[in-house]
């Protein structure tokens, strides 16, 4: 291994080798980087006054004096990191999911790699919306962006959990209010604006991150903000002053402006926070609490679906507030400049994201949060307005992603309401990240084929012709929304975790007599696959792959009066019993399945 100096402004590097006719030969070059210093001013990221050259780091330079021990490093492991990394990729694509999906989730995967993401001296995670050419596009973990990605709950928990320590630390201010951007160097100044989906969307994704691990020690440290950010919503002139149950207040959102009055985006991820928020409290034992948050998601829940859902699907109740009446964090500028009669709003439209809370929920394993009917209902609606099978009549009067004959979900449709005159201004445009969030929807609510038509066609779209297959663009290239391209291999594989109770689920939502899929939880991954046992019987496998598994029950989707159960060698004593159909096996006593170990089960007819 030679070094190479890129400080030349014309720099070769050569290595001789002889082929004989017939042959082959494999020559393996290193690019290794090293670039310590990093500011928040050279890369985009809005810092404290005076604070925009403080050197704030890359994790990598802590773990490497140079781009040559980088290399060395590199050059020493290779065959080990490389050979992890197939066994990771061998395991997805050996997936029984449909193709797009399994591209989505996995060409997303990218974004984590590039300038959109990266990590400080001190090992934090920190997330741009999207990268410009230059530099970082939209600075500062921004909740309401990245409360649609899972990939990193599921594969990268570390950087979760450093999103929502960041989320729910300095932050959050001593009201409990959220400021949706964070400014580096941490700890020195806050963004000025808490946002209504970002804050409840962090609440459902700190639930995530808890339930996939399984660590009571670190919700037990977190809950104290945790519940600090739900009960935010209670301070005068905010998102439900009265505890009502109902968001009808003045919300800073995702589309750059603020939604006044009740309305679906707003009052679903409410009612998602106060289920995790109870979940949560139950675990700590803050009865009290959780018994509080019952009660107002059950009024909640009841409210938006008499009020709000007109048959079809959810709408906006517009409601003008006086100024001196809302909470002075809860107004960003940007949107309305009369808060008596807003402009800017959603009103009677379709709204993609008008179910978003209850995706992060499915996610979550927390249940419904409407009328299933309604939520089955308001997707079909989506499928048929917003869902466009081709854009070469409609107009995007802001920003184009999608075009001509393409096919796209688009953000809001009006063709059963009157438009606002003013509307909010992205309503017409095509986002992936809602097309995916939408489309795990679908499959959690039976709508397979349809949630996959959606991802197909947004991955026509970026095919490696007309668009980067490894950039799906918003504002930015990169965009950190499109990682939710990762919850449709979530929801259709039907494999989940709740690592407090140390259960499994593995009952897939597609056709599986024969059946093999990734999971991945906060403490492992690997795969499950469903096939015949032995006579009259039929087993499901689960193999851990990296890291490990605890478990003490597992739910699968065959019935039987008679079980077997083993890991590895080891017979494991367990009762059976039946749940609509479906199989539940209690272990005896709890199993931890370590990486490379495989538990076997078989169900007899």
């Amino acid at each position: 291994m030679a070094r190479c100096s890129m400080s030349q402004k014309r720099t070769a590097l050569c290595r001789q080798t002889t082929i004989p006719a017939g042959g082959s030969a494999a020559i393996t070059f290193l690019l290794a980087w090293h670039f310590p210093n990093r500011t928040p001013g050279w890369c985009g990221w809005d810092a404290p006054k005076g604070e925009s050259d403080t050197i704030i780091g890359n994790f990598y330079g802590t773990r490497f004096k140079s781009a040559w021990d980088a290399a060395k490093y590199a050059a020493t492991n290779l065959e080990k990191l490389e050979s992890r990394t197939l066994a990771f990729a061998d395991a997805f694509a050996s997936s029984d999911l449909p193709n797009a999906v399994k591209e989505g989730a996995s060409a997303n995967l990218s974004t984590l790699a590039t300038t959109t993401c990266f990590r400080t001296a001190d090992g934090e995670f920190h997330g741009f919306e999207g990268s410009d050419d230059k530099w970082g596009c939209c600075f500062g973990n921004c909740t309401h962006v990245w409360n649609y990605e899972t990939a990193t709950a599921f594969l990268f928990p570390s950087f979760a959990r450093s999103l929502r320590e960041a989320a729910f630390g300095y932050s959050m201010d001593d009201q409990g209010g959220m400021r949706f951007r964070q400014l580096l160097p941490d700890g020195k100044e806050r963004f000025n604006i808490a946002a209504a989906d970002g804050q409840m969307g962090q609440i459902l994704h700190a639930c995530l991150d808890w339930k996939l691990s399984g660590d009571n020690a670190w919700l037990n440290k977190m809950w104290p903000r945790i519940k600090r950010g739900l009960e935010f919503a209670w301070v005068r002139g905010g998102w439900d002053a009265n505890r009502t149950g109902v968001f009808d207040g003045v919300q800073h959102t995702t589309y750059d402006v603020e939604l006044y009055g009740p309305n679906p985006l707003g009052e679903i991820y409410y009612l998602g926070a106060l289920r995790a928020a109870e979940e949560m409290a139950n675990a700590v034992g803050d009865q009290q609490a959780a018994s509080e948050y019952r009660r107002l998601f059950t009024k909640g829940s009841q409210w938006i679906d008499e009020h709000l859902f007109q048959g079809e699907y959810y709408v906006q109740q517009v409601r003008g507030y006086p100024r001196d009446q809302v909470a002075p964090q809860l107004i960003s500028g940007m949107g309305s400049d009369s808060t008596e009669t807003p402009e800017y709003q959603v009103g009677g439209g379709c709204l993609i994201d008008q179910l978003l809370g209850q995706y992060l929920a499915h996610i979550g394993g927390l249940g419904t949060l409407v009328r299933p009917q309604n939520i089955r209902t308001t997707l079909e609606s989506i499928y048929r307005y917003n869902y466009k099978r081709s854009l070469a009549d409609h107009d995007s009067v802001q920003r184009t992603y999608a075009l001509n004959e393409e096919a796209a979900v688009v953000v809001c449709d009006y063709g059963k309401s009157a438009r606002p005159r003013i509307p909010f201004p992205y309503y017409a445009e095509a986002w992936t990240g809602p097309e995916y969030s939408t489309a795990a929807l679908m499959f959690y609510s039976g709508m397979v084929a349809e949630g996959v038509e959606y991802i197909e066609n947004l991955r026509s779209r970026y095919d490696g012709e007309k668009r980067n297959p490894w950039n799906e663009a918003e504002c930015g290239h990169h965009y950190a929304r499109a990682m939710a391209s990762w919850s449709g291999v979530v929801a259709l594989s039907g494999f989940e975790y709740d690592g407090p109770r140390q259960a499994i689920v593995a009952v897939p939502r597609v056709p599986h007599t024969k059946f093999q899929c990734f999971w991945s939880t906060g403490t492992g991954w690997g795969t499950f696959s469903y096939g015949a046992g032995g006579a009259n019987s039929r087993r499901l496998t689960i193999k851990v792959l990296a890291g490990k598994l605890p478990c003490q029950s597992i739910e699968i989707s065959d019935s039987g009066s008679t079980s077997s159960a083993a890991n590895g060698k080891e017979d494991l004593a367990h009762t059976l019993r039946q749940n609509n159909g479906r199989t539940i096996l209690q272990l005896a006593k709890p199993t931890v399945l370590v990486e490379g170990s495989e538990l076997v089960l078989e169900i007899h007819a």
